[in-house]
């Protein structure tokens, strides 16, 4: 773990963030806390002068004059410090929903390796923990900047009143607050540590939320989940907010304390030396009672700040792609022809010390409205050359071209509009959606759900599906439906067929993969049904990384048995 103490120029990382984009409500919010600040301290004299010194001086009758203005500045008080400490909350609360939103667009426009890289523990503990944190530290806000408003302008007053009472109570207080700094300082290594644990709780929670069957049936690696991973991770968690915790509440404590021992000073000094009177003496110490409440607030809402700062660390981080407003949205490129991967190379990060699986070079060309077939065994780098295809990984080496024309770093959202993909481990949404985001056109929409078999299964209301009790084979219908509708160029299919039965498999085959063609769109499927690839215009295998096309003798070969090859490779 690096150095226990903050830094104190990344701690107000909040305070600037906030006063970089809403600067001057900001600024009117400051205002605002500082006439709040004044109209505090202004009661303070009011007491001291009509209430303590006239009426040593004049008698009772002053008080009763002064009764009237006394409420009212009281009132006045109220009414702007509740104004004060609503408009920072509000603003607070306004930039939490701009931060929520520019992290979800960030991680929409970052790319899948990135993703995959951070998992998505890391990306729901920052989604939920660090954001949670953040709005925390903005509802608490609102007391650090009134107390520091407040103890500036409490100063500026007592230094009116006496300057040698303030001169020894401002040492006093300094070293309250260095004090107070200290016990709190140590507060950001635990908070740090325990958000570091937060990610790993997260991979628990993941792991007994997906993994939730295996885990019933095998109560031994439940047991070992709960009491040797989850348990441990728990345990630091507890012990560390603990520890912070307990500086937190010392370092109130100690404020606390310390200001009460600061009025003893101050009657000792006015009274017991003779440095000043006791009318003086007795609006020192109110003043100082009225500064110890916004004290102890700034003091108690300082972890907050830390914790807020540690997940601005955190999603820092994450290193995610910049905030870009829009959606870089396009119309579908038509008139295609051609799509080249031409010495494309990719290869995963080193783990542990060992070299990443990487494929290539690969040399591929797709012609609009062909239909290619990808086999391939385990572990040979089908999925990964599919997501290159699919622009979501980016090439280490070589060029994707569209008719000649390479693919540029400002073009790859505008590429991986070409295509609609259903995944083996793809995503079930709920929402039908035609072109460019629009309604599915309902002529197509209903001929899809014939096709498909789905008509009688699924039940649809304003574009949604409302069932969601699907078998895997009928989701991966769903899945198909969607894209179709998309009407987008080409179709990427990753062992689609794997989870039908053989009379709706025969059916995909025959009848849709034909229609497919008759469409123009254009298929690359990854696919080990043997008996079917005679209905490919070309056959591909991907083999150690290297990718092959199967001719003559070797495609008639695979065709009779797909398995038997892959088990050989």
């Amino acid at each position: 773990m690096a150095a226990s103490h903050p830094d104190p120029e990344i701690r107000m990382e909040l305070l600037r963030v906030v006063f970089r984009h809403y600067r001057w409500p900001f600024v009117g919010v400051m205002l605002l806390s500082l006439v709040s600040a004044g109209l505090g301290i202004g009661v303070i004299a009011f007491i001291n002068h009509y209430l303590i010194e006239s009426t040593a001086a004049e008698g009772e009758g002053s008080v009763v004059t002064a009764l009237a203005p006394f409420i009212g500045l009281v009132a006045l008080l109220l009414a702007v410090t509740l104004g004060s400490q609503l408009a920072l909350t509000t603003l607070g609360h306004h930039f939490v929903y701009r931060l929520r939103g520019r992290l979800v667009k960030r991680i929409l426009d970052t790319d899948l390796e990135r993703l995959e890289q951070l998992g998505s523990a890391h990306l729901l503990a920052s989604l939920s923990s660090d954001i949670r944190n953040v709005t925390i530290a903005f509802v608490r806000l609102p007391e650090l900047v009134q107390g520091v408003i407040i103890t500036l302008a409490s100063v500026a007053y007592l230094l009116w009143l006496s300057p040698p009472l303030l001169l020894v109570t401002a040492v006093w207080i300094a070293v309250t607050m260095i004090v107070g700094w200290w016990l709190v300082s140590r507060v950001y290594h635990h908070i740090r540590v325990t958000r570091e644990t937060d990610d790993r709780l997260y991979r628990s929670y993941e792991t007994i939320i997906h993994g939730r069957k295996e885990l019933a049936l095998n109560r031994d690696r439940a047991r070992h989940l709960l009491e040797q991973i989850y348990d441990s991770d728990a345990r630091t968690y507890r012990d560390h907010i603990i520890r912070a915790d307990t500086y937190h509440l010392s370092a109130g404590n100690w404020t606390n304390i310390m200001m009460l021992g600061a009025i003893g000073v101050v009657f000792f000094l006015a009274n017991g030396l003779g440095w000043s009177n006791t009318a003086v003496a007795a609006t020192f110490s109110l003043t100082l009672l009225f500064l110890r409440s916004p004290l102890i607030q700034a003091v108690g809402a300082t972890p907050t700040l830390i914790t807020a700062q540690v997940s601005f660390d955190k999603l820092r981080e994450l290193a995610l792609a910049p905030y870009a407003p829009g959606f870089d949205l396009v119309e579908h490129d038509a008139d295609w022809r051609t799509l080249e991967l031409r010495g494309v190379t990719y290869r995963y990060p080193e783990k542990a010390g060992r070299a990443g699986f990487g494929i290539g070079p690969v040399d591929l060309r797709l012609t609009r409205g062909e239909q290619v077939y990808l086999i391939g065994g385990n572990g040979s780098g089908k999925s990964t050359l599919a997501k290159l295809l699919t622009g979501l990984y980016r090439p280490a080496g070589g060029d994707i071209l569209i008719d000649g024309e390479p693919v540029e770093e400002a073009d790859w959202h505008r590429y991986r509009q070409r295509f609609s993909a259903v995944y083996t481990d793809f995503h079930q949404f709920d929402r039908l959606m035609g072109p460019r985001g629009g309604p599915a056109d309902p002529a197509l929409l209903d001929n899809w759900l014939e096709t498909l078999q789905l008509a009688k299964k699924l039940q649809l209301e304003s574009g949604r599906v409302m069932d969601t009790e699907l078998s895997q084979g009928q989701r991966k219908r769903l899945a198909l439906l969607m894209a179709l509708v998309e009407r987008r160029q080409i179709l990427l299919l990753d062992e689609w067929a794997a989870d039908q039965d053989p009379q709706f498999r025969r059916t995909f085959y025959r009848e849709l993969m034909p229609r497919f063609r008759e469409l123009g769109i254009t298929v690359f499927a990854i696919s080990h049904d043997d008996h079917y690839f005679a209905h490919a215009d070309r056959l591909l295998e991907m083999r150690g990384g290297q990718l092959r096309e199967l001719i003559g003798d070797e495609r008639d070969l695979a065709s009779r048995d797909a398995v038997a090859r892959i088990d050989a490779d």
